[in-house]
């Protein structure tokens, strides 16, 4: 089973390096870079530590099913208007 996720959509948009998020929820650099490449599925408490710091729900950063595009989100969201 495939776990998706969003991390390296919200480092762009808090302009978060690898780096800066693996220090602050305490693992290695290269985890994030594994994590954003769906090559390593997070601990409970890491998805938890890594949600927190950016504010969000953890349904926010992880999925089982394939997030939207951003592209389509917009389109939905011009359409309601």
């Amino acid at each position: 089973m495939n776990l998706y996720n969003r991390i390296s959509v919200f480092r762009a948009e808090h302009g978060v390096s690898r780096r800066q998020l693996a220090e602050a929820v305490g693992v290695n650099n290269q985890t994030i870079g594994y994590l954003e490449r769906g090559d390593y599925k997070p601990s409970l408490e890491l998805a938890l530590k890594i949600a927190r710091y950016f504010g969000v729900a953890v349904e926010m950063l992880f999925s089982l099913e394939r997030f939207e595009s951003i592209a389509m989100t917009l389109k939905r969201a011009g359409e309601g208007e």
